[in-house]
């Protein structure tokens, strides 16, 4: 049995983790909208959790990401986490002002390293301190959303883009720096998620619904990969997108 913290809990790819990760666990759901989460806290009660905690969350507000881990931990450790939360933002506002951009850059870029680095920290003295036992070399567990959209930044989403590459940055090298310790950090990276936060928007190729990124995000988290993306094939189309000269990279659709 384990305690799993699930940041951005009304998220749908953070619904769909959870809920294959209830049986015979603890969750913590974080959000900003507490009353939001009576649906998913049902779900993984009927899918096997053994209790199921609510708290606020605003992944913006920064300067209060340290007291919020001492909260989120006030039911004890706590061995998994699902960071889930994130904002596409408007592209054409973003070019438009400056407020704009920055706000798309500080919820999927600095607020996730803010708190990746608290998350981190807790694990760690939890660990040193025995409250986090080693199994098969792994106490901790944490699992983070970069995309596509980060493996090489487009004009038609650069600031959305550019944050998830910032984090995927970040994330990598977070991963060396827990390299031969008892945290695993999973990077899911999935292309077009066909959902609330793209409605409206016409699906790219090889897009994937929330159910499906979370059954390969789970899949390999659960067999200690370093990342997975979603779906597979993207990997391939990354790689190729650094082989496409510039003058055509620049008209490339969202």
């Amino acid at each position: 049995m384990g305690h799993v913290l699930v940041l951005g809990a009304t998220s749908e790819i953070g619904g769909e983790v959870a809920a294959r990760l209830a049986n015979h666990n603890t969750f913590t759901l974080a959000a900003r909208r507490t009353e939001a989460l009576d649906g998913i806290a049902g779900r993984l009660i009927d899918s096997g959790a053994v209790a199921v905690h609510r708290i606020h969350f605003d992944a913006d507000d920064i300067a209060a990401h340290r007291q919020f881990v001492e909260h989120a931990w006030q039911h004890g450790p706590i061995d998994t986490v699902i960071v889930a939360f994130g904002i596409l933002g408007d592209q054409r506002k973003c070019e438009e002002s400056g407020e704009a951009a920055a706000a798309v850059i500080h919820t999927d870029f600095t607020a996730q390293a803010s708190i990746l680095t608290e998350i981190v920290a807790r694990m760690e003295s939890d660990i040193a301190a025995g409250k986090l036992p080693v199994r098969d070399k792994v106490a901790g567990r944490i699992m983070a959303f970069s995309s596509i959209a980060g493996a090489r930044v487009r004009r038609a989403n650069y600031v959305y883009g550019s944050a998830k590459a910032g984090l995927d940055g970040f994330l990598q090298g977070m991963q060396d720096r827990l390299h031969g310790s008892h945290i695993q950090l999973t990077i899911v990276r999935p292309g077009f998620v066909i959902g609330r936060m793209t409605e409206g928007m016409k699906p790219a190729p090889m897009s994937s619904r929330p159910a499906e990124v979370a059954e390969a995000a789970v899949t390999a988290f659960d067999g200690r990969k370093p990342h997975v993306w979603v779906p597979r094939k993207l990997a391939l189309l990354a790689r190729a997108t650094h082989l496409t000269p510039r003058w055509i990279w620049r008209k490339m659709p969202r």
